[in-house]
């Protein structure tokens, strides 16, 4: 496996041919253009941060591997979806809580493709007993929560995203301080990235960095679900 050193600007120009030629055919003759410029620098760029998740915590998965790794699922699943275009035209990095075994899980994620990418951190739709724990959390430990988010280095990377719902969660005083979190369906936060982020030489250092600084983010985050940090 090569050396990691950026992402290749060609893997956005395959990304970008992709969405004008999703279908097998195109695919197959350009199979050796997906291995060189999209997972073969996916596998390197999964293999260089293994050392980082590592020490940020030893609890999540970083394997460079076809099939169940970090590295998403390239073909669409079309069974109840209109569109039938077989292929992502992205690709998905997740390093996921070794307690999960879907993207829901909690877990460091990566984002590329030609309209966005992005680095993100926390739990996107997670089970509804998961999502109560959650809440239970911020209502239980609200000081470790905001700390959490608000700690200048997170703050000054991430934007918290995702779905909320409209109105208090059953069980939770509308009036609550902290009641636009506690109405989070998800909990994540998301890092805007350029195509010159993403094929720079320090991409692994500004990886690391980005995820370091979500420590005590995804630290809450797993204590009140109750799994290992």
């Amino acid at each position: 496996m090569s050396k990691f050193s950026g992402f290749p600007p060609s893997l956005y120009r395959f990304l970008a041919e992709l969405q004008q030629n999703n279908d097998k055919d195109w695919f197959q003759e350009n199979r050796d253009r997906y291995e060189a410029e999209v997972r073969g620098p996916a596998f390197a760029y999964i293999e260089a941060m293994k050392a980082s998740i590592e020490i940020i915590s030893p609890h999540f998965r970083v394997e460079a591997k076809k099939v169940g790794g970090s590295l998403m699922r390239f073909h669409r699943d079309i069974r109840f979806s209109k569109d039938k275009s077989p292929y992502k035209t992205n690709v998905g990095i997740q390093f996921r809580h070794q307690a999960g075994n879907d993207a829901h899980a909690p877990g460091f994620y990566l984002h590329i493709s030609p309209e966005e990418s992005f680095f993100g951190v926390g739990t996107w739709h997670p089970d509804g007993d998961s999502l109560r724990a959650i809440r239970e959390g911020i209502n239980k430990r609200p000081k470790v929560w905001k700390k959490s988010i608000s700690v200048k280095n997170f703050r000054d990377r991430f934007e918290l995203v995702g779905d909320s719902l409209k109105r208090a969660p059953k069980g939770f005083d509308p009036e609550h301080p902290l009641i636009t979190d506690l109405r989070r369906k998800d909990f994540i936060a998301v890092q805007n990235l350029d195509q010159g982020d993403v094929s720079s030489k320090d991409f692994i250092k500004e990886s690391t960095a980005a995820f370091r600084t979500a420590k005590p983010f995804m630290k809450f985050l797993c204590e009140a679900i109750s799994v290992p940090f």
